[in-house]
């Protein structure tokens, strides 16, 4: 289906639980977030069937989220459900990779095609600085374990923040040099816990391009634009809402654990999907995706008019 702009909008970001294993700087509060009530959170059922009435309209690549999608008790067993459903050519899952080393095997058993690993930092200190309750070590074995259980092509997500990480674009970067990682570097947004932050940390991800040796453009079907360093195997992204704003090649739609469809990020608008069935669901998501705004406005000196932060949306 396409939305009122003519974007294919083909992509689901669904997001499986508002909890995580960490606490990250930019994503919550230290104390952490008010669990929702279990009846609030979609029961699997209704994610299988929201995931077929989104499908039914074109959605061809799904990514679990949450949160942190591992906490979810039961989530090999929901990766399998969904890999079932006729139509998903990719079915994905961004996590923190704390609990990978549990788990990696269990997902690729599963069904599950591609991980993206948050890791903002290669610093033990910092990352635990950054992530509150998190263990740099938890990462890295989980990352271990995704290439042990057969994960190929996994991408590292670095969210860039000046005077935190920025210092360690190069050693970031590094983990692509041998194709086992691609690394993706994110602007930070001023969304959530971060919406009123110093701006000296919100630094555009040409910061990247300056300190990597001599790099070329690669082809690229998503939002990151894509550079190779001469002689390395893997890539290097920029993924730019803020100094490149990509909304015109914005082919996603997101629903949030509580079953709220999102047209776009940085929108207010949601749209309930909870209690709805069969062709008044379909049309539901017909809906929101007929309604995805042009663009957002965050690149105008405004933050996010997102009611909610990250977590409780979904990276």
């Amino acid at each position: 289906m396409t939305d009122q702009y003519g974007r294919k909008i083909k992509y689901l970001r669904l997001s499986v639980t508002d909890l995580c294993s960490c606490r990250c700087v930019y994503c919550m509060g230290a104390e952490g977030v008010p669990k929702l009530p279990h009846e609030a959170v979609l029961s699997f059922e209704e994610i299988e069937e929201i995931v077929c009435a989104a499908v039914s309209l074109g959605v061809r690549k799904v990514r679990l989220t949450g949160g942190e999608p591992l906490v979810r008790r039961g989530i090999d067993e929901l990766v399998r459900r969904l890999r079932a459903i006729e139509g998903i050519r990719e079915l994905a899952m961004t996590t923190n990779g704390a609990r990978l080393a549990e788990y990696a095997e269990r997902l690729k058993s599963a069904g599950l095609d591609r991980l993206n690993i948050s890791l903002d930092t290669l610093d033990p200190e910092k990352y635990r600085k950054i992530t509150r309750i998190g263990s740099l070590s938890d990462t890295l074995a989980g990352l271990d374990a995704a290439r042990s259980a057969g994960f190929t092509r996994i991408k590292l997500n670095a969210v860039l923040m000046g005077g935190v990480n920025d210092d360690e674009i190069p050693a970031l970067a590094e983990l692509a040099r041998d194709g086992t990682f691609d690394v993706r570097f994110i602007e930070l947004m001023p969304i959530g816990e971060c919406a009123d932050w110093d701006r000296k940390r919100f630094i555009p991800a040409e910061r990247v391009l300056e300190v990597l040796p001599k790099v070329q453009r690669v082809p690229s079907d998503g939002v990151a634009e894509l550079w190779r360093p001469e002689g390395w195997k893997g890539t290097v992204g920029l993924i730019r809402p803020l100094s490149h704003r990509f909304c015109a090649d914005c082919d996603r739609i997101r629903i949030t654990p509580d079953g709220m469809l999102k047209p776009c990020l940085h929108s207010a608008r949601e749209i309930p999907l909870r209690g709805k069935h069969g062709e008044a669901l379909v049309c539901a998501i017909a809906e929101g995706i007929g309604g995805k705004p042009k663009e957002h406005h965050i690149t105008d000196g405004r933050t996010s008019d997102s009611l909610r932060g990250m977590n409780r949306i979904g990276g």
